[in-house]
C-alpha cells in the first residue's frame, strides 16, 4: 500500500509531450522560459497569469507569437470545468473536473460565513478500498500532479469570476477522490505552490487534508514543518469495527493511528480533526460513543460526525437524526469536542465519486475509467 501510484499513467501521447507549467514554482518556470530563449522577466508574467487561472491566449501583456509558441510547448491550464450541478438548497456546487488525458475528478465548492472552500480530489479514483465511498468502486488510475491540483482551484476560481464574484477560494480541503497521502510528493508540493508570493498565497492555516490512516506518511508529514490541519477518517471505536468498513485496519492498529495524531500534535501544535461517518448497526450506538471517548481522552481533537451518505452499490445505511444527537450528547458528556458535520448540496451528487461514476455510466454504459485512460494500476 505504500507504493506510490505513477503520475502519468493513462495520459495520451500529445499531452505528455507538452510542460505542465501549472506545477512549477515561479524560480521553476523562470528557468524554463530561460531555456526556450525568453527572456527571464517573462517567467514572472506567465506564473501571475496562470494563477489567476487564464490560458496563454488570454496573456494580453505577451506577444502573439509567444503566445502561440508557448501554446505548442506547454499546459497553461491541465483541468476544466466538464460539468457541474449548482444546490438549490444552499448554493452548494458539484464540479466534475476534465484533465487533460480525459480522466475526471470531482470537487465541491461551499460557501461558509468566512469564505468558499474548495474540496479537491488527489487521486482519479482511490485504492484504499473504504466501504462507505463510491471513490473506490474502480480503484485508482492515476495520482493527480501537483499542477492537476492546483488547476482545480484556479477553476473554481474562474468559474466564480464569471459568475460575477469577486470572492475566491481562500480554504481548501484534501478530502475528494483519492487518498492524499498515498500521492505524498505530489501534495507536498502542491502545499509550497500554494504559498508562492505571486501565486494565489494561500495560508496553509486554511488548508485540511484528510486521510484514512496511512501511518508512516501521517509521520512524515508532521515532519514537514507544514501548518495544515490534519483529518483523519476514524469511523469505529475500536480495531474490530474499524475492519468491517476501511481494508487499511487490517494493516494500521487504531492505537498506531492514534500514537501517530500524538506525534502530529506535539509537532505542529495544531489539533487533530477525526471523521467519524455514523453507520446503522456498525457504529453508532451509545456504548460505542464512550469507548470513542476514551480512547481520544488526552488528545488535542475534535469528533466531526457525519451522517452517512449512502453509496447505491454499498450495503451500509445511514442512522435516524436522533441517533446522531444521542451519538454526540455522549461524547459531550464525556468531554470531548464534538459537532455534527453542516450538511450541504444534499440534493445534488453529494457522496465523493457518484457524479464521475454517474456521468461515466451514462457515456460508456458502465463505469470506470473512460476508453482513453490506458492501463494504469490498481490496488
Amino acid at each position: 500500500m505504500d507504493n506510490m501510484m505513477p503520475d502519468a499513467a493513462g495520459r495520451d501521447d500529445a499531452a505528455q509531450e507538452k510542460t505542465e507549467l501549472t506545477g512549477m514554482t515561479e524560480a521553476e518556470l523562470t528557468e524554463w522560459v530561460k531555456a526556450q530563449g525568453m527572456p527571464a522577466f517573462r517567467g514572472k508574467q506567465i506564473f501571475q497569469w496562470i494563477h489567476r487561472g487564464a490560458d496563454f491566449e488570454e496573456m494580453t501583456n505577451l506577444p502573439a507569437s509567444l503566445r502561440e509558441s508557448l501554446s505548442g510547448l506547454a499546459v497553461a491550464q491541465p483541468v476544466s470545468i466538464r460539468l457541474h450541478q449548482v444546490s438549490r438548497l444552499d448554493g452548494t456546487v458539484k464540479f466534475l473536473f476534465r484533465l487533460m488525458d480525459e480522466n475526471c475528478v470531482e470537487g465541491v465548492l461551499m460557501r461558509y460565513h468566512y469564505g468558499y472552500s474548495l474540496c479537491i480530489s488527489t487521486q482519479v479514483g482511490c485504492r484504499m478500498g473504504c466501504k462507505f465511498c463510491a471513490s473506490t468502486l474502480d480503484g485508482c488510475v492515476r495520482n493527480l500532479t501537483a499542477g492537476e491540483m492546483l488547476g482545480e482551484i484556479l477553476a473554481a476560481n474562474r468559474f466564480l469570476r464569471e459568475r460575477g464574484e469577486e470572492e475566491r477560494v481562500s480554504h481548501v480541503v484534501l478530502m475528494g477522490s483519492g487518498e492524499p497521502l498515498d500521492n505524498y510528493e505530489n501534495v507536498i508540493r502542491f502545499f509550497r505552490l500554494l504559498r508562492e508570493e505571486n501565486g494565489l498565497r494561500l495560508s496553509l492555516r486554511n488548508v485540511s487534508l484528510s486521510t484514512c490512516g496511512l501511518v508512516p506518511r501521517m509521520r512524515q508529514l508532521a515532519e514537514e514543518n507544514l501548518p495544515v490541519t490534519l483529518c483523519v477518517s476514524l469511523h469505529a471505536p475500536n480495531d474490530e469495527v474499524r475492519r468491517q468498513t476501511m481494508p487499511i485496519a487490517n494493516r494500521y492498529s487504531m492505537e498506531e493511528i492514534l500514537d501517530a495524531c500524538r506525534y502530529y500534535v506535539e509537532k505542529t501544535g495544531r489539533r487533530v480533526i477525526f471523521e467519524y461517518a455514523l453507520v446503522d448497526g456498525v457504529n453508532s450506538a451509545p456504548a460505542q460513543a464512550r469507548e470513542l471517548a476514551g480512547r481520544l481522552r488526552g488528545l488535542q481533537c475534535h469528533v466531526n460526525l457525519i451522517p452517512l451518505n449512502e453509496v447505491r452499490e454499498r450495503k451500509l445505511r445511514g442512522v435516524r437524526e436522533d441517533t446522531v444527537r444521542r451519538f454526540l450528547d455522549t461524547l459531550t458528556r464525556e468531554r470531548i469536542s464534538a459537532t455534527r458535520r453542516r450538511e450541504m448540496g444534499d440534493d445534488i451528487d453529494g457522496a465523493c465519486g457518484q457524479l464521475r461514476r454517474k456521468t461515466l455510466a451514462a457515456e460508456t454504459g458502465q463505469t470506470g475509467k473512460p476508453a482513453s485512460s490506458g492501463s494504469g494500476q490498481e490496488a
